[in-house]
């Protein structure tokens, strides 16, 4: 191209711009000022938390002045306001203007750490832990990186995750400002409080940092205070005061060991014996007291065994006396008590509350639910009833059952169990009838079970074929109806007195050929004596049976006989193994305290006693396989079953 061509062409590209308008662009107006007076301005409304004005007036800087030297800052002052007002997203959005229009300024890192509180604040959690995790790895003030471990800490307990939270506030603790230091102790301690025993010993195997470790330390000592571990939390108080001499929590922690030690005192090798020794439950009382003075005498004669001493308190079968007596072995600072038998629902309260252990004697419903210091060693109605089902079920092949029982709180009561433990093993009741406990004539609700009480009706009678009427019959030879006997077996729960009288009823009945189902009441010669043959086909549960061909049983009916001149029934077998329990959980050089007693009485598998063997729940009470008896002639036989 020639030179006069591209001059040619330059004249008409000038020519062009002369001709083109001018973009026109307002002028700043006088009242708002320099740049920096309204900057300033909004910086002033902003600090003043004059929210709406200063977000008027920096938009006003932004919309004049979008290049300005302070145009950054404006936008981020912007998100702040939008972030305080609790409108997250707006936030966020302003945020990321200021990443993309201005990605060279200082107040990025800022900008990103602020995105980070947006997502917190809207409980999105995950996008937080991944959004820090990024801005972890890259180029970051110390100051920020204390503002993200806060809020990764603040996430985990969010999250309930509190163990986790701590390693994070620890961390925020060494990289932020002094003042901002007091802030996150709070939130460490707070985190801490929500620990249990077990996350604390693990966080303990791992965090060096003596901050966290000296708040958890005694967070430890104050868990297991609360857990009824006194040894335990002697030792992690203990520990923590050495370990962190200066600690705020010192002072604290030594009134905590002073407290615990005050409650571990106690006569190690004493146990307390609350018993019916007077009134009207007195023969109970005494019996009880034969094996529990029996076991003693046994194990104290032993050399090897340390000296048990044993505290009697008579409980006269009264509430209040029973009351005060737990009060005076309370005094004496008991290791664990024995009994009571009939007000041990008054007892346990005070037993729970002063953390003495005790094992009950009584067959009072939810007993152990009253505290974890307290046991319950004697049979119930639960264990009678599951004994004999699971017999008849399981071995006797039984399906279908008839119930028999008083109308009264305790037949009712055996009667709903029965019930339930039968449809547990897939059973069925075909008949419940209950009787006035009152009466002694048992006809008519026995007649009700077999169909015999009310009369056909003549709609449903069957017609009788007029061509094979034998007149030859005399009319007053008509048959009587027969029973429907459709069950297998029958349970009577009720004393030997009245199951003696219906039981022969019922052969009188028709109804042979039964299992008799009943409870430990049953265990008595007169009732054998009162039905004879008609009770050969009954099973018995009991918790003891003198003529059992155990050794230890033997051994034991031997020595009762020996001391006192007759033979033992389940109350002094009961009382007996109670005791033995307690002086073997003595006797261990490692059992120092009652609630280390607490502690192995609620471990006891399958003590080997007279009465079975036993264990305990984790409610306190009693696992016991029962025995189970038949009747052979006059005489109780053992039924092998487990």
């Amino acid at each position: 191209m020639k030179i006069r061509e591209i001059i040619t062409i330059l004249v008409i590209f000038l020519f062009f711009l002369a001709c083109v308008p001018k973009a026109v662009i307002p002028p700043v107006p006088e009242e708002v000022g320099t740049q920096e007076e309204l900057f300033l301005k909004a910086e002033r409304l902003f600090n003043a938390k004059s929210y709406r004005e200063a977000l008027s007036t920096y938009e006003r800087y932004l919309s004049f002045f979008p290049e300005g030297p302070f145009a950054a800052n404006a936008l981020m002052k912007t998100g702040m306001i939008y972030l305080a007002v609790k409108k997250n997203k707006k936030a966020r959005k302003i945020f990321n203007r200021l990443l993309s229009e201005y990605p060279d300024s200082p107040l990025v890192c800022d900008a990103r750490v602020e995105i980070l509180i947006t997502y917190y604040n809207e409980e999105k959690f995950s996008e937080v832990i991944q959004l820090a995790s990024s801005l972890l790895e890259g180029k970051i003030s110390k100051a920020n990186i204390g503002r993200i471990y806060t809020i990764l800490g603040n996430t985990y307990v969010a999250t309930d995750s509190p163990e986790d939270s701590i390693y994070f506030f620890a961390m925020a603790h060494k990289m932020s400002e002094e003042q901002k230091k007091e802030s996150i102790i709070v939130k460490m301690k707070e985190a801490v409080n929500k620990l249990d025993s077990e996350s604390i010993l693990s966080l303990l195997n791992y965090i060096e940092d003596n901050l966290p470790k000296g708040y958890l330390m005694y967070q430890l000592g104050v868990n297991y205070s609360k857990e009824e571990k006194p040894d335990e939390a002697i030792r992690a108080l203990t520990g923590f005061v050495k370990s962190f001499p200066e600690h705020e929590n010192v002072q604290q922690a030594n009134l905590l060991i002073e407290e615990i030690a005050g409650k571990m005192v106690y006569s190690r090798y004493t146990i307390g014996c609350l018993l019916p020794l007077s009134g009207p439950y007195r023969k109970y009382g005494e019996r009880a007291m034969k094996g529990i003075e029996l076991a003693l005498s046994q194990f104290n004669s032993k050399a090897a065994n340390p000296s048990i001493h044993l505290l009697i308190k008579d409980t006269g079968g009264n509430p209040e006396k029973a009351i005060l007596a737990m009060h005076d072995l309370q005094n004496n600072q008991v290791a664990a008590t024995i009994g009571p038998i009939i007000t041990a629902e008054a007892v346990a309260t005070e037993a729970q509350h002063s953390g003495i252990p005790m094992i009950t004697i009584t067959q009072k419903e939810n007993i152990t639910e009253i505290g974890d210091n307290v046991f319950r060693n004697f049979i119930t109605p639960e264990m009678q009833v599951r004994a004999v089902v699971s017999y008849a079920a399981e071995v006797l092949e039984v399906k279908n059952f008839a119930v028999l029982y008083p109308e009264e709180k305790y037949g009712t009561h055996f009667m709903n169990l029965f019930w339930d433990e039968v449809l547990k093993y897939g059973g069925k009741i075909v008949g419940a009838e209950s009787y006035n406990p009152s009466h002694t004539d048992f006809k008519d609700p026995i007649k009700k079970l077999v169909g015999l009480y009310y009369e056909v009706p003549d709609d449903l009678k069957e017609k009788p074929d007029v061509k094979k009427i034998d007149t030859e019959k005399p009319d007053d030879e008509n048959e009587e109806p027969e029973p429907v006997v459709d069950f297998e077996a029958i349970f009577i729960p009720d004393g030997p007195t009245k199951v003696g009288l219906i039981i022969p009823q019922l052969a009188f009945h028709d109804i042979e050929d039964v299992y008799l189902l009943g409870t430990k009441l049953w265990h008595s010669k007169k009732l054998v004596d009162m039905t004879k043959e008609y009770i050969q086909r009954a099973i018995i549960p009991d918790g003891f049976f003198s003529e059992s061909t155990s050794v230890r049983v033997r051994d034991f009916v031997e020595k009762f006989e020996k001391t006192y001149g007759e033979k033992p029934g389940f109350i002094e077998a009961i009382a007996y193994d109670t005791s033995m329990i307690l002086y073997q959980i003595l006797s261990r050089p490692d059992v120092r305290s009652r609630n280390a007693i607490k502690n192995e009485l609620m471990q006891l598998k399958n003590f080997q006693g007279v009465t079975g063997l036993t264990s305990f729940d984790d409610n306190g009470d009693v696992k016991k396989n029962l025995s189970l008896l038949r009747i052979k002639g006059d005489k109780f036989i053992e039924l092998e079953f487990n």
